[in-house]
């Protein structure tokens, strides 16, 4: 469909650029054509960025849901080249205005059965003139606010604690700025998880062996900026930094 290609087209220039995205000319119909585009999107970035590896959910806590004003979950590709390891220096150059969530993260195993569990900052990009005037439809097709991940040690499943009872703590140059409990996500991280099996499948893009996961935030997004650490620690999975740089 051709409103698909210009949309997803634009979007990619944007993001490309570093630009703030204006609200579109025609934006998606509707949330079915809105993941269309989100794909479209994915084929254009990929010679940049990289396969998608993973998915991550917004919108799956009370917290995000009355801040972004949206009540039900929204899923968003993650990038190969957008998946880094704890202790990462990002710079933030490479960002519009860049935020942090506090996640639970999956990786998936035969049979899409949990295989591991890792504490995650989810990489949140306010790339937009002005959020609050976009439609759910085209922050869809943008992958959410998606802009990668940071991930801990991998935790095998049978060594993982109680995740919903497990708090998730934010700190931002060792000042703590938010918590939450594995229980906020839908009542359960797998609850987010299983929201996610049925949507790709009835969206057409099931899940796969060795997928990432990024269940929701536990913690409203909190904004950073260069000079910033960051750590995250979710009680019995242990925890992960990331630094951003001015360069």
């Amino acid at each position: 469909m051709e409103r698909v290609a210009e949309a997803a087209a634009t979007i990619a220039a944007a993001r490309r650029n570093h630009a703030p995205l204006q609200p579109l000319a025609t934006p998606p119909a509707g949330e079915a054509e809105a993941y269309r585009t989100q794909d479209a999107l994915h084929a254009a970035l990929a010679p940049e960025l990289g396969p998608i590896v993973g998915w991550k959910i917004g919108c799956t806590t009370p917290v995000m849901q009355r801040y972004m004003k949206i009540d039900h979950p929204c899923a968003g590709g993650i990038f190969a080249r957008t998946v880094h390891r704890s202790g990462a220096a990002l710079p933030c150059r490479d960002f519009v205005r860049i935020g942090v969530e506090c996640e639970i993260a999956v990786r998936l195993g035969p049979g899409l059965a949990v295989h591991s569990y890792m504490p995650a900052i989810e990489l949140v990009d306010d790339r937009y003139a002005d959020w609050r005037r976009f439609d759910t439809p085209t922050l869809i097709a943008d992958d959410f606010f998606g802009a990668g991940v940071v991930l801990g040690v991998e935790v095998p499943a049978h060594a993982a604690p109680d995740l919903a009872a497990a708090a998730g703590v934010t700190t931002i140059n060792g000042v703590e700025v938010g918590r939450g409990l594995g229980a906020d996500v839908m009542g359960h991280p797998h609850n987010a998880l299983d929201w996610l099996k049925r949507h790709a499948a009835a969206h057409g893009r099931p899940l796969r062996e060795g997928d990432i996961v990024s269940t929701g935030s536990l913690v409203e997004t909190r904004w950073v900026q260069a000079g910033d650490t960051v750590a995250i620690e979710i009680a019995g999975l242990g925890n992960v930094t990331v630094l951003f740089t001015a360069a």
